[in-house]
């Protein structure tokens, strides 16, 4: 790990791995509150790095102090799932192994639920991390696999990190954004048609609403000679975005279709179905919509936002049942969802449960008045102009 004053989150990330590591290898960049010493309550052994807006000299120089035969990353905003660690400890018994991918969940973020990363992989002298942001090890292991093909790079299928890092929250108190376009932008001078930087800064581009630029730099992408499945899923996945942000809903659908072709893990896919059911669902097409949406829940079926909008999508067919029951369903999964209790408390109103659906709607304005005073107001005084309190 490579971390500064981390001192809310350190307890946590390193019980987590408490069962799989044989050491924990710590280097701190300029800690002043309790996070050297939570680290060594843990055992873990902590070196000190001048940090230098490089994500990957941080990692390359942790890289010197492991001692182990495998090396496993996190940060302090990760934990490492329980259920992962008998496959992990199965994987690493397989001597052509070189990398194993972890599926790691974005939690609280709206798009993109899980991905894929390179965070476990053999201590070997010639895989190291490249790039000053988003650093992996990919490019190294490519090279190596060129020289020395018997070795393998596996994926596992079950969740093995939770991110926590993408909540809006931390986004705004780390000022994630400003140093991720800093840091690429620096490295695309260098790199122009890398792929992978490519999808990474024309999405940001596309999120901070550069959307032009990004589209450019997202098309850009497609010339780099080696791209892989999952590049290409970004690549896809993100001009969707772009174009739906622009209202070119056919070339949105497109893309989002290609990125649903590629031939990645079915969670890494979720978005893209997600997405593309959403912009079908805008444009009334509810029954192709629905198909992606319960594609949605059946590739992750705790995925309480599919069985929302699922549920929006069956109330808009007629199936008012059956959307009640999937709004109950994305309730259950997330017991504080706002939007869920509202929905379902605007079907039980038509079918005539007055009391239970005010009582949905006490709930959606509870939680929205802690997320959203305005819309918690606002559904308040709707309720009231209908003579309903």
């Amino acid at each position: 790990m490579i971390v500064k004053n981390e001192e809310a989150s350190l307890s946590q990330v390193l019980e987590s791995v408490q069962p799989i590591v044989d050491e924990m290898v710590i280097l701190d960049t300029g800690s002043s509150d309790r996070t050297i010493d939570i680290a060594t309550d843990y055992g873990a052994r902590v070196y000190h790095f001048q940090w230098c807006n490089d994500f990957s000299a941080a990692r390359n120089q942790a890289l010197r102090y492991v001692r182990g035969k495998w090396v496993l990353v996190l940060d302090a905003d990760e934990v490492l799932t329980p259920e992962i660690v008998p496959e992990i400890q199965q994987a690493i018994q397989n001597d052509r192994n070189l990398v194993i991918n972890l599926i790691r969940q974005e939690v609280g973020a709206t798009q993109s639920p899980y991905s894929l990363v390179s965070r476990l992989f053999r201590h070997h002298p010639d895989i190291y991390f490249s790039r000053p942001y988003h650093s992996l090890v990919d490019d190294s292991v490519a090279q190596l696999l060129q020289r020395e093909p018997d070795w393998q790079v596996i994926s596992l299928s079950t969740v093995g990190i939770l991110h926590y890092g993408y909540q809006p929250g931390a986004i705004a108190a780390l000022d994630k954004y400003t140093r991720a376009k800093t840091a690429m932008e620096g490295f695309l001078a260098d790199h122009p048609n890398d792929a992978y930087l490519c999808s990474k800064l024309g999405a940001l581009y596309v999120q901070i609403g550069q959307v032009g630029e990004g589209i450019a730099l997202l098309k850009r992408g497609f010339t780099d000679s080696q791209v892989d499945a999952s590049v290409l899923f970004e690549l896809h996945y993100h001009l969707g975005n772009a174009y739906t942000k622009q209202n070119q809903l056919q070339l949105a659908a497109d893309h989002y279709q290609d990125a649903i072709k590629q031939p990645i893990l079915p969670q890494l896919k979720l978005g893209a179905y997600n997405n593309l059911g959403n912009l079908l669902f805008g444009v009334g097409d509810f029954t192709t919509a629905k198909r992606a949406y319960e594609t949605t829940v059946k590739i992750d079926p705790s995925f309480a936002v599919g069985y929302n909008h699922l549920g929006m999508t069956l109330k808009a067919l007629g199936q008012w049942e059956s959307a009640i029951t999937a709004y109950q369903k994305a309730i259950q999964l997330n017991p504080d969802y706002a939007d869920a209790y509202q929905n379902l408390g605007v079907v039980l109103l038509k079918l005539g449960r007055v009391s239970e659906s005010l009582a949905a709607f006490e709930s959606a304005i509870a939680r929205h008045q802690v997320t959203n005073p305005q819309e918690a107001q606002r559904l308040r005084q709707e309720l009231q102009g209908m003579g309903l309190r």
